[in-house]
């Protein structure tokens, strides 16, 4: 039996009826066996103030241990005004404190940015990944995602387009390879 890899899923968009979370929902049916993908929460979490980190609030220790004790880490996000919204920035911010001892260091990592959008989110997607240097997540380069149409890509009952469904596969195929890869 082959490792199973626990993911921190960590979504930008707090919308209850986000596509972006729809997408990480899908993705986390889609993903192969290999790949237990679970969904993060990070709306609870207050603005990051080093002031407040001296006593760290009880949501920054919960998401630091969420994401520390995960294996992998996958991003799936929105644009906002060609970059990530403030509500990610912060995660990231979070989770990369206190300095020297960043929860996200090491775990390969993978972007995929969804928007109603025609760019699919390519500012979003890239800002992302110039925070994932530094913050040492090694970011899976092909293929790249950025999925544009939000709105037509799941059905009025949540079912995922055909259309979409085989790029979405061989994502996170990809994106296990990726993982296994890093990990394993």
């Amino acid at each position: 039996m082959s490792q199973v890899y626990s993911v921190a899923v960590v979504v930008g968009s707090l919308r209850k009826e986000s596509f972006n979370r729809k997408v990480a929902l899908a993705l986390a049916e889609l993903a192969p066996s290999n790949l237990k993908l679970t969904i993060v929460e990070i709306g609870n979490l207050p603005l990051y103030n080093e002031d407040i980190d001296v006593d760290p609030p009880a949501a920054y220790q919960a998401f630091r241990e969420q994401i520390r004790h995960s294996d992998a880490v996958l991003f799936v996000t929105p644009e906002y005004n060609r970059s990530v919204p403030g509500v990610l920035k912060n995660a990231i911010d979070v989770g990369s404190r206190p300095y020297g001892k960043s929860a996200w260091s090491g775990k390969p990592g993978a972007v995929i940015s969804v928007s109603p959008g025609a760019v699919g989110g390519f500012g979003a997607n890239h800002h992302l990944r110039q925070s994932l240097v530094f913050l040492d997540v090694p970011c899976m380069q092909q293929p790249e995602a950025y999925i544009g149409g939000a709105a037509s890509l799941f059905d009025e009952n949540g079912k995922l387009s055909e259309k979409v469904q085989p790029f979405l596969q061989t994502f996170i195929d990809k994106y296990a390879s990726w993982v296994e890869r890093h990990k394993g």
